[in-house]
């Protein structure tokens, strides 16, 4: 596949390093060296070189970056560069532990990748894995990535979060509340909501035509009201409704096999009614290649799917496959949305 050799015609991602104390900073360091990533897209990276260059001698590369002290004296792409914020020494970083120093290393990593993008300076940010139970030392209000996102630029739209692996996603109607709450939350309204914005999102992913299955809630899909009525009752009327407002969608289907089907008959996302729903068959399908993707932003925002892997750290073992999709994700959107652009003006 041939890529565009003028970094002008490249999209600008800004990456953001993640937990120091898992595979992280190796997964940065081995996405920096690969030549793929300088053929897609100029890369800036948000970080501590210390650290980075500590990721890479444990994971066997070798760096070639460019440095820059702010988002105003990036260069002209042609190299990845680096913004060493300098927030990390080496020996402050517990190996394999959730700490304070941790946290505030990630979150000011995403903080300003996500205002260089929030500021029309990078067409997509990309972080390697963080442990939430750090970013919640570091802040306190921290729910999840939606939630900080939100508080940094202040976008007042619709985020959700996706799970993409090959050429499936998986949506979901609700996300982190506890599973007894999940029926109440179901209407007819928001799950036609998470149609429009997973058939939106599939477009912006260079899909002309999404085809999107649509999970029930109960065993069986309620098996004809047996098991619940949810389907009856929510999710069938909302499927006919978008049908009728013109999405090219089915269901409900059983949960157990809904995903089979997705991946042998073409459907581009499969729209579960819960997190877990669609996040257990995703990662037991594939769990080094998933990714996470944030819709609905004026800007891509991609991760991968798996956590920091304390267990591995500093080992050598850590798999670039699933930080190597996501970029791949975030560089296709940041394309289509700058193609759009273009044919508007």
């Amino acid at each position: 596949m041939a890529f565009a050799t003028n970094a002008a015609d490249r999209p600008i991602v800004a990456l953001a390093m993640g937990d120091p104390a898992g595979i992280s900073p190796e997964l940065a360091a081995m996405l920096l060296a690969d030549p793929e990533t300088n053929e897609r897209a100029s890369v800036v990276v948000f970080g501590d070189r210390r650290i980075l260059d500590r990721g890479a001698r444990e994971a066997g590369v070798t760096l070639d970056l460019g440095e820059a002290s702010d988002v105003d004296h990036i260069g002209d792409g042609s190299r990845p560069v680096m913004i060493d914020l300098k927030n990390l020494a080496v020996e402050d970083v517990r190996r394999g532990e959730a700490t304070l120093e941790g946290g505030t290393f990630a979150t000011t990593n995403f903080r300003r990748a996500l205002e260089m993008a929030h500021a029309g300076r990078a067409d997509a940010v990309i972080f390697t894995p963080f442990n939430k139970q750090a970013m919640r030392h570091a802040y306190p209000g921290y729910d999840d990535e939606i939630r900080f996102v939100v508080d940094v630029t202040g976008f007042a739209g619709k985020v959700r979060e996706f799970n993409v692996l090959e050429k499936v996603w998986n949506a979901r109607v609700t996300s982190h509340i506890p599973l007894k709450e999940v029926s109440d939350h179901l209407s007819v309204e928001a799950i036609l909501a998470e149609v429009k914005l997973t058939h939106d999102c599939l477009k912006q992913s260079g899909i002309e035509r999404p085809r999107i299955a649509i999970n029930g809630l109960n065993p069986h899909a309620g098996d004809g009201g047996a098991f619940g009525m949810e389907e009856i009752e929510i999710i069938e009327p909302a499927v006919r409704a978008a049908k009728e407002a013109g999405y090219e969608v089915d269901g409900p289907f059983p949960a157990d096999t809904v995903f089979l089907r997705a991946f042998k008959d073409g459907w581009h996302a499969v729209l579960t009614m819960y997190h877990d729903q669609g996040q257990i068959a995703m990662k037991l399908i594939g769990f080094d290649k998933g990714v996470t993707m944030m819709g609905g932003l004026p800007f891509p925002l991609c991760t991968p799917a798996h956590g920091t892997a304390y267990d591995i750290a500093g080992q050598g073992k850590a798999d670039l496959g699933a930080t190597r999709e996501a970029f791949r994700l975030a560089v296709r959107m940041a394309n289509q949305r700058r193609a759009l652009a273009a044919a508007a003006e």
